[in-house]
């Protein structure tokens, strides 16, 4: 096993300034002669510290990755609570545009701290769900990204906004609710997200995005997600025209779920692990 070496202080969470001034969390790890940088983008209803994140950073860590995760602004979390979600009111507030800037917040911060060990390796993104919309949304804009890794990826945003009567109401009412099963909360949306997107569509069209991607792109999904469906990690890899790597009776989170208390991954995830690890291998000397 490498050693680690904390970049910053040796706090158990880590602060940095995301959209609106908000403060939010990350951790950030480096072994010893890493490959690579890889950050690692949540999704919704997630946080850094969800499920099995724990024990997959220790698997890149081991593999001789360096491994960022963070908490986007926004997610309902709160730096004294970065678990769950005890500030709905963020929650609300949050969209897309606030998103890509806390990943530009990020990766700027992550260049800094790597320059101050004097080290020079490549930035490789993983995303998964909603995170890896936003990854691949940064991807193609943002050269500094080496290799892009996408785990049961959203294709499309504007579909997941409802549609008619339904969107009347929001827009009427100002906000609506989505129920978390598992913390037993109504989660507002208020309608600013909404229309945040319609002024943003052009730099949140997910498939503009893939077509224009200039970096090795992995998409991992599983063929019983109901969350995300197969088909669209099937259309992000037509679009980007990449192979699409299936996963075999896996379901969203890969077997993971909130809490995980066991210190090895499920079967599922490890597999999805053990091939991001080998994409991320393969011609490792020419990304920088």
């Amino acid at each position: 096993m490498t050693s680690e070496i904390n970049l910053l202080k040796n706090d158990i969470h880590k602060t940095y300034v995301g959209s609106n001034n908000r403060l939010s969390v990350y951790d950030l790890k480096i072994p010893q002669n890493p490959k690579a940088l890889v950050i690692f983008l949540h999704g919704y209803k997630g946080y850094k510290d969800w499920g099995a994140w724990n024990v997959v950073e220790k698997q890149f860590i081991n593999n001789n990755y360096g491994f960022l995760k963070f908490n986007f602004s926004h997610n309902g979390g709160t730096v004294k609570n970065p678990i769950d979600f005890t500030d709905l009111d963020a929650f609300g507030n949050n969209d897309y545009t606030k998103e890509l800037y806390d990943l530009n917040r990020i990766i700027t911060l992550a260049r800094n701290e790597l320059k101050l060990l004097n080290l020079s390796i490549p930035f490789y993104l993983i995303g998964h769900s909603r995170g890896g919309g936003i990854a691949i949304l940064q991807t193609a804009k943002d050269k500094s990204i080496k290799k892009l890794v996408t785990w049961a990826a959203i294709s499309d945003i504007e579909s997941r906004f409802p549609t008619g009567d339904e969107l009347e109401d929001w827009k009427i009412s100002g906000v609506r609710y989505v129920h978390n099963a598992r913390t037993n909360q109504n989660m507002p949306h208020y309608y600013s997200f909404y229309e945040n997107y319609i002024e943003n569509k052009d730099q949140l069209n997910i498939e503009y995005a893939c077509k224009n991607l200039k970096v090795p792109f992995l998409p991992i999904h599983g063929d019983m997600d109901l969350a995300v469906s197969i088909s669209e990690g099937i259309q992000i890899s037509k679009w980007a025209n990449v192979r699409l790597e299936i996963i075999k009776g896996a379901e969203h989170t890969f077997q993971t779920k909130q809490p995980w208390t066991q210190n090895a991954l499920p079967y599922d995830m490890k597999t999805v692990v053990e091939k991001t690890i080998t994409f991320f291998n393969q011609g490792d000397d020419n990304d920088t």
